[in-house]
């Protein structure tokens, strides 16, 4: 049995990627809201954080599952292995937030654990069904977001298409607030949950849980909301100014569209237990809401930038997780 020290020094690995997380991904929550000035950044990270912890209370633990089980053979790894995992994932997301790159957290630790795992023992500790179902919603997350931006946003056009402009602008300004609200539940909600499924994950294969334990321990759900709300209201600002202001301009409408579509994205991949990308989400409701007001809203070359970060975020977290494995094995810790 892996000593406790060890265990815990790990499962801190994991909050603080939880923290990381939520720090990098907080654009997604408020970088609409804000850039259409309906919230001050410092208003819109509150509000968003709260959302993404009490998250806990609407959502089944599905997405922690796949996690713990749908990406390696927990009885085939090692806590090392989980560690490299983590450490490549916070790696990439410090890159790409550095960079200003909108790319996805949920994509980074698939790939770090993956990565670690691979150079551990090869091809048969990894679950090729849940890789390949988590590698087919990097297409398809950001298209569904993109198609259902557009309906919501053509939808408003019609519905609201006899009302005076600044009667609309006031009512979404509101209405923005929910929308804001709806997904920072579906991103803690579904993010959360990731850091969740590593944790058991870690438990099991030292030897602190039993691979039978079905339920989660309310303590690793609270801690790991905590630690996602925490890091949202840091707030990554650097990815905010490329999400809310850098793809397309947007109003109050236009927001309140693209939040509605992604959270209803959210909602569904974590009722089916996927864990879906939040970026990828809500990147492509805001490409899909621009995009019906006529291709020369959407800057493509920055959306062209944001779609091959999120080409390299797996291969990439993988190359650094295996590397930080590496590393540990030469100092005697596999």
């Amino acid at each position: 049995m892996t000593p406790e020290w060890i265990v815990w020094s790990v499962i801190g690995l994991a909050l603080a990627f939880d923290f990381v997380n939520g720090f990098h991904d907080a654009a997604n929550s408020i970088a609409t809201v804000v850039s259409t000035r309906v919230l001050k950044p410092q208003h819109a990270v509150i509000w968003a954080a709260v959302f993404n912890f009490i998250a806990f209370l609407i959502f089944d633990t599905k997405v922690a599952a796949t996690m713990g089980k749908g990406v390696v053979h927990p009885e085939g790894i090692t806590v090392a292995v989980a560690a490299a995992g983590l450490f490549g994932a916070i790696v990439w997301d410090l890159m790409t937030w550095w960079w200003g790159l909108p790319t996805s957290s949920s994509h980074a630790l698939v790939g770090g654990v993956a990565g670690a795992a691979l150079a551990y023992g090869g091809p048969s500790l990894l679950v090729s069904e849940g890789i390949i179902k988590i590698t087919i919603f990097i297409f398809v997350a950001p298209v569904l977001g993109m198609l259902i931006g557009a309906v919501f946003m053509i939808l408003t056009y019609w519905i609201f298409r006899h009302a005076r402009h600044d009667k609309v602008s006031k009512l979404f300004r509101r209405l923005q607030l929910l929308s804001a609200a709806a997904y920072s539940l579906g991103h803690g909600g579904n993010d959360a949950q990731k850091t969740m499924g590593v944790i058991m994950l870690v438990l099991v294969t030292s030897g602190h849980m039993s691979k039978d334990v079905h339920e989660i321990p309310m303590w690793i759900v609270l801690s790991c909301h905590a630690a996602i709300g925490l890091g949202t209201m840091m707030g990554g600002w650097r990815i905010v100014k490329t999400m809310g202001q850098k793809i397309c301009d947007l109003q109050p409408v236009h927001g309140f569209s693209a939040e509605s579509a992604g959270a209803l994205c959210l909602y569904g991949a974590t009722w089916l237990g996927i864990p879906v990308s939040t970026t990828h989400t809500i990147t492509g409701a805001i490409v899909g809401v621009g995009s019906t007001r006529g291709r020369k809203h959407v800057k493509w070359g920055i959306a062209g930038r944001v779609v091959w970060a999120w080409v390299l975020t797996i291969p990439a977290a993988a190359g650094v997780a295996a590397l930080t494995w590496y590393l540990f094995a030469a100092c005697g810790w596999k």
